[in-house]
Parts: structure tokens; C-alpha cells; sequence
């Protein structure tokens, strides 16, 4: 029975102690001082419940108790703190967020504000440099001394001032009023900007000075730095044997990096880099692609070959523009190539050969000669891409500025004149789809552009059209004390800091009639100051120089009886003083005067010809001219 006393017992203090602790946990959760109260009453009775226990029993249930009643105590005790904690918390945490919050802001507001302010202090500071650094240029803006200039020329080349100093001088001339130095002229600060380029670059005096007078100071820097950097790989796809698209494909898997040409090439990639030489690869074994320049497209299509046309090439090695010419006309017609230079015919002959071309002849004569050779007005089409100085592709040839003299550009003028008049002679004006002639060169002189194609316009019957490019400059009508044919306006330009391609100039004949003779002088196309060479031309100007010889030898002797007369002076003196004041006195024809005596006489010839007495049209047409 004791045995299961206290066993009951143990169970009751058990089931207490479960109690005591499930009530400590709602206590903590809800902390109420009854519940608390309560706790305490129930603890105590279940203390005094368990007096007459033995004592290992007892000595058990008292640690239990006691623990249990520690926990109790503790939770009794923590309470209090507990709420206050959790109270003074939330408090606190509310200020304390407050005071945050305040604090972000100030703290927000005050670095806004400084930033500001050190904003503001660098913009100040940074118009404070710019003013300076204005009056510094503008002070620094001054031509060196002849004195400065020898030491310089004794010493190697400072590169860093030379620069410097072209800069400064590019900035006065584009603003020549407010910035010049005073005392100074533009002839001064443009003879300095020479100077300091041909130093810098490496171009001899010549072929500087030509280009100063070309451009405008800023865009001639633009073109010299252009001159510097190599321009972009180009390929044109043969379209006899591939499609672009196909190509491109095909390259873009061996590794090269390549785009579309441009919008006005359907057949064009430009490369930028490449894993594999672009010059070796199968392709270009099999003839799907040429490398060639993009300006070398220009001439070809502005000649726009048609199919069965025969053609004539009069400078074609190494063969990329008879290619191209032999693609769109998708191998018809004939095609004559001719390179007067027997070392370049093997790879013209490659070529053509690799490219799948078999319309094509190759020669080997002189192109001044190709008339007599081919026949005159035997061509539809005729492509001269003339021999020129190559001062357009600097790029390429570093050589052109140190080489080319004023001797070389003039004899490249006399060739160039040459050859234009061989072109227009082996092209038939009567042809139903041709009659165009397409001079281009990679030079941008005048002397070996416009004045080529002004002379050409003098000599035969042609005039220019439009060359069927969408972009490139217009040519110089006017340059320097030179004035061009209006109609020079159709021909194209075409510059390295502009396009992008090397310098090229494109023009497009017309031929009107198959007449070597001159065209008959008009409004649009003046006449005069270019020498005669067809035979009815000299015979006039013969008859008229004799004519104003005579003119002069009978004023000369009547003015001498004159001075006899009067005692004035003697004989030789007078007649020499008389003559050289006639000389200067003498009247001006005018260009329409000038072309109405020639027609007059060329009717008075036509007339003799014809058999009808020459006497007569003399006669009237010396009449016409009196009664005018």
C-alpha cells in the first residue's frame, strides 16, 4: 500500500510539474497577475500534499519542486522585466525610428547640399580654365621668326610643336578676323601652315603648295591624316561563278570578318580582318571574288557595259575593271583589253582566266595607236582609266610625296590629252545602245582631271553627262585663274576623309558625231585661247594673221609720213614708238565675232569646193562684215 502511495504520489507531482510548466508558458504568453496568484496557490497546496513521503521519494519530489518552483520564481520575476523590456522597446524603437528617420533626411539633405556646392565650384573652376586657356591660345598664336625658323632648320624636326603649331594656325585661318596676330597677313600664316605640313608629313614643296591652294585649311588636315591610314580591303564578287550572299557565307565560315559594301554596290564586301590570307583561299582560287578597291567600281558603272556590245579597254591590267565589265555583260559581246606595258599582261591574262571570262581579247599597243588598230568609230563603249601621278592613293604609295614634280604632272596632262582623243575617235556615235566614253583617273589634280576633260570638249564633238553615281563631289568649274566648261559640274570627285576610298575622278562622254572636228561654238560652250589643229582652222588663222599684218605695216607707214612731216623724230624711233602703242591700242574681238568670221570663212571654203566662184562669197562676206 505504501508502495502505491507512492507511486500515486509520484504521478501527482508529476502531473504538477506538467501543469506548473504548461502555466509558466501561458503566464509568459499572457502574463496576468490573478493567473500568477493562482500558480502560486496550487504549487504551495501541492507542496503540503506531499509531507509523508519517505524520504528518498521526498528528497526527489523536493529537487522536482524545487526546480519547479525556480522556474516558477523565474518567470514570476522575469515578467515584469519583460514587459517593460518589450514596452520600452517598442517606445525606444518608435523614437528611435523617428530620430532615424529625421536624421536620413538631414543627413540626405546635407550631402545633396554639399554636392552641390562642389559642383557648382567645379563648374566655376572649369570656365576659369577655359577663359585661361582661350587667352593663353590666343596669345600663343603667333608666328616664329625668321630668326626661330633657322634654329628649327638646323636641328631635327620638334614633331610635338609642329603639330601643335598647325593647329593653332588651322584655328586662325578658320577665324581670321578676331584671331589673327596683328601685323600679320593671311599669305603669312598660310606660307607657315606649308611649311610646317611639308615638314610633318614628308611632302615635297610642289605637291604641298598644289594641295593648300585646293582645300581649305581644316579640310586640307582632313585629307593629309587620311592620307595616313590605309583604306578598308575591299572584294568584288565575280558574278559570273557566285552570288554575294553565297560568298559571304562561305568567307564568314573560313573566319573573315566582312560586311556589305555600301547601299551603291549590289556586288561589294568590305573586310575588316581575317583569319586566313584573303588572297590564297579557295574562293579566290576558283575565281568567285576580286580583290579590288572600292573607287575601282566607279568607272564601270558609269560606263554601264550592255550585253553584245563591243568594248574597249585602253588600260586594262591588272583586269579587275575588265572583269567587272565582262560580268555584266554576262560573257556576250567583245571585250578588248589592251595594256601597253608587256609585263603586265600575265596577270591580266591570270586573271581574266580565273574569273571566267571569254569575251575578251588581249592586246598589246600603244593606246594612242588603238584607232589606227581597231578602227575609228568601231566601239560602242570605250573605258579609259588613264595613266596618272597616283596622288590620290598616298595611302598606298608613300613614294608620291617626295616624287612627283611639276615636269611629272605635266607630262601625265600631255598623255592624258592623248589618249582622251584616241578614246572619242574609236567610239561610234551612230551606235543604237553606246556612244559613251568614261575617263577616270586616281588623281585629284586639276591639271589631270578638269582641264583634260576641258580640252577633250574643245577638240571633238562630245559633251559630258551625268555619270549615274548618287554621290562624290561635282568638279571645279572654276580654279584658280582657270574657268572650265559649265557642264564639268557632272563629272565626280571622289576624296579619302569624305568617302572613305581613294582619290578618284570619274567623267562621262557623249559623242554627238563622228566628225573629228570641233563643235561649233555656242553660249554654253565657249571657245578661244586653245590652240587649232584640224587643217580648215589653220587656213583661216592663217589668212587672218596675214591680214592684221598687213593692217599694221600700212598704219605703221602712214604714221611715219606723219611724223616726217612734223620733225616729230626720226624714222626707226617713230615707227618703233608708233608700233608698240598700236600693240596696245589694238581692238579686242569678242568670242562671237571671232566665231562668225571662222563659219564665214568656212562657207567661202565649202563654196570653192563646190566649184562656185571663190571671189564672189569674199566679196559678200567682206561686205557683211563692213556694213556691220
Amino acid at each position: 500500500m505504501a508502495a502505491k502511495g507512492a507511486m500515486k504520489k509520484k504521478a501527482t507531482s508529476n502531473s504538477n510539474k506538467t501543469n506548473s510548466r504548461k502555466k509558466q508558458k501561458k503566464e509568459i504568453e499572457l502574463p496576468n497577475p490573478k493567473i500568477q496568484e493562482k500558480v502560486v496557490d496550487d504549487d504551495i497546496s501541492g507542496s503540503d500534499v506531499d509531507s509523508d513521503v519517505d524520504d528518498d521519494m521526498l528528497v526527489e519530489q523536493h529537487r522536482d519542486d524545487s526546480d519547479d518552483s525556480a522556474s516558477d520564481a523565474l518567470s514570476d520575476g522575469d515578467q515584469p522585466f519583460t514587459d517593460d523590456f518589450l514596452q520600452d522597446d517598442n517606445v525606444d524603437g518608435e523614437k528611435s525610428s523617428d530620430s532615424d528617420s529625421d536624421s536620413d533626411h538631414s543627413d540626405i539633405e546635407r550631402k545633396s547640399k554639399a554636392i552641390d556646392a562642389k559642383k557648382e565650384k567645379e563648374e566655376k573652376e572649369a570656365e576659369a580654365e577655359l577663359v585661361d586657356n582661350i587667352k593663353e591660345q590666343a596669345d600663343e598664336v603667333t608666328l616664329p621668326t625668321p630668326q626661330e625658323l633657322k634654329e628649327e632648320a638646323q636641328g631635327p624636326p620638334d614633331l610635338p610643336r609642329l603639330q601643335r603649331r598647325i593647329k593653332e594656325v588651322v584655328r586662325v585661318l578658320s577665324n581670321f578676323k578676331t584671331l589673327r596676330q596683328e601685323g600679320a597677313s593671311r599669305k603669312d600664316y598660310v606660307k607657315q601652315l606649308t611649311m610646317d605640313l611639308a615638314s610633318y608629313y614628308g611632302y615635297n614643296d610642289y605637291l604641298i603648295e598644289v594641295l593648300v591652294e585646293m582645300f581649305p585649311a581644316v579640310e586640307l588636315v582632313e585629307l593629309i591624316e587620311a592620307f595616313e591610314k590605309p583604306r578598308p580591303m575591299c572584294l568584288r564578287t565575280n558574278t559570273l561563278k557566285a552570288r554575294r550572299r553565297d560568298l559571304a557565307g562561305i568567307l564568314l565560315n573560313r573566319g573573315v570578318n566582312l560586311d556589305p559594301l555600301s547601299k551603291w554596290s549590289k556586288v561589294g564586301l568590305v573586310v575588316y580582318d581575317s583569319q586566313v590570307p584573303i588572297g590564297a583561299t579557295p574562293e579566290y582560287m576558283a575565281g568567285f571574288y576580286m580583290l579590288q578597291s572600292a573607287s575601282s567600281f566607279l568607272p564601270v558603272m558609269a560606263l554601264a557595259p550592255q550585253e553584245k556590245e563591243r568594248i574597249v579597254d585602253m588600260a586594262a591590267a591588272p583586269g579587275g575593271k575588265t572583269t567587272y565589265v565582262a560580268a555584266l555583260m554576262k560573257n556576250s559581246g567583245v571585250i578588248f583589253a589592251n595594256e601597253i606595258k608587256e609585263k603586265r599582261l600575265k596577270s591580266l591574262t591570270a586573271n581574266l582566266s580565273r574569273m571566267g571570262v571569254t569575251n575578251t581579247v588581249v592586246c598589246n599597243y600603244d593606246g594612242r595607236e588603238l584607232p589606227k588598230v581597231l578602227g575609228q568609230n568601231s566601239a560602242d563603249r570605250v573605258l579609259l582609266d588613264a595613266p596618272c601621278s597616283g596622288t590620290g592613293v598616298i595611302s598606298k604609295d608613300e613614294s608620291v610625296k617626295t616624287s612627283k614634280s611639276l615636269e611629272d604632272i605635266q607630262s601625265c596632262c600631255h598623255l592624258q590629252k592623248e589618249l582622251i582623243l584616241a578614246a572619242i575617235d574609236m567610239v561610234d556615235a551612230n551606235s543604237k545602245s553606246g556612244g559613251y566614253i568614261v575617263y577616270s583617273t586616281c588623281s585629284i589634280m586639276v591639271a589631270e582631271n578638269e582641264a583634260v576633260i576641258d580640252y577633250a570638249l574643245k577638240k571633238r564633238d562630245v559633251k559630258l553627262v551625268p555619270c549615274g553615281l548618287d554621290f562624290g563631289r561635282p568638279g571645279f568649274i572654276n580654279y584658280r585663274e582657270q574657268r572650265f566648261h559649265p557642264s564639268l559640274e557632272k563629272t565626280r570627285r571622289f576624296y579619302p576623309h569624305v568617302h572613305n576610298m581613294d582619290g578618284f575622278f570619274v567623267a562621262k562622254f557623249k559623242k554627238m558625231s563622228n566628225s573629228k572636228a570641233a563643235p561649233a561654238p555656242t553660249t554654253e560652250q565657249p571657245e578661244g585661247g586653245d590652240e587649232v589643229i584640224e587643217p580648215i582652222d589653220s587656213v583661216i588663222k592663217k589668212k587672218a594673221e596675214d591680214k592684221v599684218v598687213h593692217h599694221r605695216i600700212h598704219e605703221s607707214s602712214t604714221k611715219e609720213k606723219v611724223h616726217r612731216e612734223n620733225g616729230i623724230a626720226q624714222h626707226g624711233k617713230a615707227e618703233n614708238t608708233f608700233s608698240g602703242k598700236k600693240r596696245k591700242e589694238r581692238k579686242r574681238f569678242s568670242r562671237e565675232e571671232i566665231s562668225k568670221s571662222r563659219e564665214e570663212k568656212r562657207a567661202a571654203l565649202r563654196t570653192a569646193a563646190k566649184g562656185k566662184p571663190f571671189s564672189k562669197e569674199k566679196k559678200f562676206a567682206k561686205e557683211a562684215r563692213t556694213t556691220k
